[in-house]
């Protein structure tokens, strides 16, 4: 009797539910602006807006020579990068770099690969699927993402779909990174590299 009472009153409530909230698909196109610009433009531009920076590369030698200048810049004695991909493009620049998951503790930076990138905000997004573990993307202060333009999407929409098309199952861990890690919680004061890395380069690789 009190199972049966208590039954007739989720069910009640699952009506009310149902007819106070009917069912509304969301329609993001509605206050979207159109992409003006190329995707790679776009991308660029607010990349460059949330404080990333911008390399574009048109070939592979252009890339190899590229990530060269920057190592002799910056000097790095401790880089990471695990990416079977990405190691490739890293063994013909003669850069050291490790690829024993404990070195990424110390790493000064790291190098990764990318799912895709989202030309509407600037925005990367990565999974536990690349193979680089959950830590890299978060762990050295300067992320270095190297992604190609035919992983270029205007929307972040378009991204998640193309997850679910590449892979059986959904990664574990699917991430949105948008410029450098940053915080204002200090005194209002905008600080780069609060909760991860301080800088975040994005070579990008013409593969069409």
């Amino acid at each position: 009797m009190i199972l049966d009472k208590i039954k007739a009153v989720r069910n009640s409530q699952e009506d009310r539910v149902k007819t106070s909230f009917p069912k509304f698909r969301h329609d993001s196109s509605q206050y979207l602006n159109d992409i003006e610009d190329l995707p790679d433009m776009e991308f660029a531009r607010n990349l460059v807006q949330v404080k990333g920076k911008f390399v574009y590369c048109p070939n592979q030698k252009e890339l190899v020579l590229a990530l060269r200048i920057l190592y002799h810049e910056e000097q790095w004695e401790k880089i990471f990068c695990i990416e079977p991909s990405i190691r490739e493009l890293i063994d013909r620049t003669g850069i050291p770099y490790s690829f024993d998951q404990e070195s990424v503790k110390e790493a000064e930076a790291a190098i990764t690969g990318c799912e895709f990138l989202i030309a509407r905000t600037g925005s990367i997004l990565v999974s536990s699927a690349q193979g680089s573990g959950r830590r890299v993307f978060g762990h050295a202060p300067v992320h270095i993402v190297i992604g190609r333009t035919t992983q270029l999407v205007n929307e972040i929409g378009d991204a998640l779909s193309g997850i679910k098309g590449k892979y059986s199952e959904m990664p574990s861990q699917v991430s949105l990174i948008t410029g450098p890690s940053r915080t204002a919680d200090i005194e209002k004061t905008l600080v780069l590299g609060a909760h991860g890395p301080r800088d975040l380069y994005v070579f990008l690789l013409n593969d069409k």
